[in-house]
């Protein structure tokens, strides 16, 4: 799949997109021999890019996958009572790869996996604090069930920030919100719901950052495309 080159470039870790810009204005990098220029495309499987006369790789082997974990698998490696784990469900990509983050075993969606320390340690710092967007079905719910949600500003004792809580039907006690939280603290939503006596049936993370799950089926797995890998990275 094409790519613009910037995108290329910050995709293997060289640099930012901006930085790359500049790389490609001061002609330092070309695909196929050809000197690029702001807005050329390559596709990393068929193309050659260099910079500076060296071919640039895919993130110097580096890995990055989003998989779309059902329920019934816990987020580890292995599991001593035998349970089923999310990275089964990735071993076919040939690397050892490892989960940033969890989603417990209850819970589906989007989980992304790398075998990136560097940047896995970055994105799991508490100072990394990005929008992760559920979808959440629950029981118990009545009209005033989402505002009591948006008012939980605390779990047994500990601080949160308040969450974006978005109705998106009820029927009877049966509803379904949007929730975008972004500290991530250990099965939050489902401790916020309890606080507010809901019980949740589904939980699905559909978002985190610049990532979406899409159409993504459960249980399959697919690499980032440079743009959301540059999405994650940040800028320089």
């Amino acid at each position: 799949m094409t790519e613009r080159v910037q995108k290329l470039l910050a995709a293997a870790g060289l640099c930012s997109r901006r930085t790359a810009e500049e790389w490609i204005a001061a002609g330092r990098v070309t695909v196929n021999g050809q000197a690029a220029h702001i807005g050329d495309k390559a596709d990393p499987e068929t193309d050659t890019v260099a910079v500076d006369g060296r071919p640039v790789g895919r993130a110097a082997g580096h890995v990055y996958i989003m998989l779309h974990k059902p329920r019934g698998y816990v987020t580890t490696l292995s599991d001593e009572r035998g349970r089923r784990t999310a990275a089964e469900l990735v071993k076919d990509c040939g690397v050892r790869v490892y989960p940033v983050g969890r989603l417990d075993r209850d819970s589906e969606g989007l989980l992304l996996f790398t075998n990136d320390g560097a940047l896995t340690q970055r994105l799991l710092h508490p100072s990394h604090q990005v929008d992760k967007v559920y979808i959440v079905s629950v029981s118990g719910a009545d009209e005033g069930s989402a505002g009591r949600l948006r008012a939980v500003t605390s779990l047994d004792g500990q601080p949160i920030a308040p969450a974006q809580v978005d109705e998106l039907y009820r029927r009877g006690d049966r509803a379904e919100y949007r929730i975008v939280i972004h500290q991530g603290k250990k099965r939050q939503i489902r401790r916020m719901c309890a606080a507010v006596g809901l019980t949740v049936t589904r939980l699905c993370r559909i978002a985190e950052g610049g990532l979406e799950l899409g159409a993504l089926p459960p249980g399959r797995w697919r690499y980032l495309t440079a743009g959301e890998l540059e999405s994650i990275k940040g800028s320089d």
